[in-house]
């Protein structure tokens, strides 16, 4: 299938288009783009206090419930599938790291078309280990948004942090 030049055609087509910005025409900001651009910054408000608070109900209520989340996380496995394993994972991120916690979005950037949306952004936590000690780790997240029923929820996330190909080793505290 790699093979044919149709595809490979398509699918060059769909990323430079997710790359390239709008036009002037197409990137004009109406109300009711604004209003769900505001939706979705709240939300994004929402997770960071609900994180902050190390409450993992509040933090789930930012996600699409059911088997149609994905998600690509920082740490092992590979990726989340589903509400509920997603939900197992922060359960598990605050029982390795029990103290106190910071977290800040910074650079978020969010584009609505029509009632799907996506954001990228960057995100600096520190976390606290049972014996004291601090994780600081900076984190670049692009979230995929739907507005189900009037609500904007996320439906993927993927997380990551560059890495040192040389090194082999994660860059936690990346910097632009």
């Amino acid at each position: 299938m790699l093979n044919c030049p149709g595809f490979a055609g398509g699918v060059l087509l769909a990323l430079s288009m997710l790359s390239v910005p709008m036009s002037a025409s197409a990137a004009a900001s109406t109300p009711a783009a604004d209003a769900d651009k505001a939706s979705i910054e709240a939300l994004e408000t929402r997770f960071s206090n609900a994180f902050k608070a190390r409450d993992v109900n509040a933090i789930m209520q930012c996600y699409a419930q059911g088997a149609g989340l994905f998600v690509f996380d920082l740490t092992p496995p590979r990726q989340h599938v589903g509400w509920f394993d997603y939900k197992k994972d922060w359960q598990g991120l605050f029982a390795a790291y029990p103290g106190p916690v910071t977290f800040s979005i910074s650079d978020l950037n969010v584009t609505v078309v029509g009632a799907v949306a996506y954001s990228h952004s960057i995100q600096q936590t520190q976390l606290t280990r049972k014996d004291g000690s601090k994780l600081d780790v900076v984190a670049r997240v692009t979230d995929v948004y739907r507005n189900m029923s009037g609500r904007w929820l996320i439906v993927e996330e993927h997380v990551s942090v560059p890495a040192d190909l040389d090194s082999q080793k994660a860059d936690l505290l990346s910097k632009p």
